[in-house]
C-alpha cells in the first residue's frame, strides 16, 4: 500500500510586498525611483557635483554590497535586478549632506543594505527602513559630518563674496536655527534674522541634506505614487497634519507667530518621511485603520522630538521607532475575515 502524500498547496504567500495592482515589485521600484527623480534634479540643481557624488557611491554601494550579500548567504536569486538596492541606496543619499566624504556614503549604502535588510533575510523580511538604518548608523558613527550643511549653490557665491570666510560655505539648517534659541520667535529676536524666508524653505534655496530641501519636487513625487495607488494617501496626510496641529497648538501657547507650523512642515526631512519613508510597504501596516494610528504616531513623536528633544530633526528616529510597533498595530488592528466574526 502506497504512503498518502501530501497535497500541493494550492496558494504559495511570499514574503510582503504584495502587490494587488498588476505590478511586478521590480516595476514597482522603478515607479518610485521614477518619482524621486524631481528630488534628485533639485538636489543636482542646488549642491551641484556634491549631489551626484553622494549619489553615485550611495547607489553603487547599495548594488555591490547586495550582490555580495547574496552570495554569502547563499541567495540564488539576483534581487539586484528588482531595484531595491538601488531605490535603497537613492533613498539613503537624499538622506545625507552634500559636503559627506564619499567613504562615508559608501558606508551608508553598505549599512543600509547589510543590517538593514540582509540580515532579516531580504527584500520582505525586513522590520526597519533601511534607509534609514543606514543614516542613523552613519549619525551616530560621524555626528560632525552629518550635521554640516553646504549653503546651496545658488546662495554659495554670494555669501562667499559677502564674508570672504572660509566657513561661508555652511551653514545651520532651519530647524538648528529654531532650536537655537526660545526666542527666535520673539519680535526682535537674536536668531530671527538667520530664519531664511518660507519662500526659500519651500523651494528649497536652504542648506539640508540633498532630498530634504525642495518641497515642491516631494510633492510632486508623492502624488505620482498616490495617483499609481503605489502607496496610500493616509498615511502622508496624516502624518503631515498631525505635525502641522501640534506645532500650531505648541507655537499658540508659546506666542509664535502663525508661520510656526509651516517652518516645521517645509523644513528638514518631513516631506520625504512622509511620502517616501514611512510608506515603505515591509514597514507600515496592512489596515487602513493601522496606518491612520501609525501616521498620528509619527507625528507625535517627530513633533515631540523636535520640540522638546535635544535632537533638532525627529523624522528618522520616528519612523525607526513606529517600525517597531508595526507588527502589533497589525495584530491589534486588523480586518475580520468574512463569516469570522467578534469572538465573545
Amino acid at each position: 500500500m502506497e504512503p498518502i502524500k501530501e497535497p500541493k498547496p494550492l496558494v504559495l504567500v511570499s514574503s510582503s510586498p504584495h502587490m494587488h495592482c498588476g505590478l511586478t515589485i521590480s516595476k514597482s521600484m522603478r515607479e518610485v525611483i521614477l518619482a524621486l527623480v524631481p528630488a534628485v534634479l533639485a538636489s543636482v540643481y542646488y549642491f551641484r557635483v556634491d549631489a551626484v557624488r553622494v549619489i553615485v557611491c550611495c547607489v553603487l554601494s547599495a548594488i555591490i554590497f547586495e550582490k555580495l550579500a547574496n552570495k554569502v548567504m547563499g541567495v540564488k536569486k539576483d534581487t539586484v535586478k528588482d531595484g531595491s538596492a538601488a531605490l535603497t541606496g537613492l533613498l539613503l543619499a537624499l538622506c545625507l549632506p552634500a559636503s559627506l566624504p564619499s567613504y562615508m556614503a559608501v558606508l551608508g549604502g553598505m549599512f543600509a543594505v547589510v543590517i538593514g535588510k540582509a540580515i532579516f533575510g531580504g527584500l520582505g523580511k525586513n522590520i526597519f527602513n533601511p534607509a534609514h538604518i543606514g543614516r542613523a548608523i552613519l549619525l551616530a558613527s560621524f555626528p560632525q559630518q552629518m550635521t554640516t550643511w553646504v549653503i546651496p549653490a545658488t546662495k554659495a557665491a554670494a555669501v562667499t563674496a559677502a564674508t570672504a570666510g572660509a566657513d561661508a560655505t555652511t551653514a545651520a539648517t532651519p530647524l538648528a536655527v529654531m532650536r537655537m534659541t526660545e526666542k527666535v520667535w520673539q519680535a526682535g529676536g537674536a536668531a530671527a534674522s538667520q530664519l531664511p524666508p518660507l519662500s526659500d524653505l519651500f523651494m528649497g534655496n536652504v542648506g539640508g541634506s540633498l532630498g530634504e530641501t525642495c518641497v515642491p519636487a516631494l510633492v510632486l513625487g508623492g502624488l505620482y505614487l498616490i495617483w499609481k495607488k503605489l502607496i496610500d494617501w493616509r498615511i502622508p496626510v496624516f502624518y503631515l497634519a498631525t505635525v502641522a496641529v501640534l506645532t500650531g497648538i505648541y507655537g499658540a501657547v508659546m506666542g509664535y507667530p502663525s508661520t510656526f507650523p509651516l517652518y516645521h512642515l517645509f523644513a528638514g526631512g518631513l516631506m520625504i518621511g512622509a511620502f517616501f519613508m514611512a510608506t515603505d510597504w515591509v514597514t507600515s501596516p496592512i489596515t487602513k485603520k493601522g496606518k491612520i494610528i501609525y501616521a498620528i504616531g509619527l507625528g507625535v513623536l517627530t513633533s515631540l522630538i523636535r520640540l522638546r528633544g535635544s535632537y533638532t530633526e525627529g523624522v528618522c528616529y520616528s519612523i525607526l521607532m513606529m517600525n517597531m510597533v508595526t507588527p502589533m498595530i497589525d495584530r491589534f488592528v486588523r480586518n475580520v475575515s468574512f463569516g469570522g466574526g467578534q469572538k465573545k
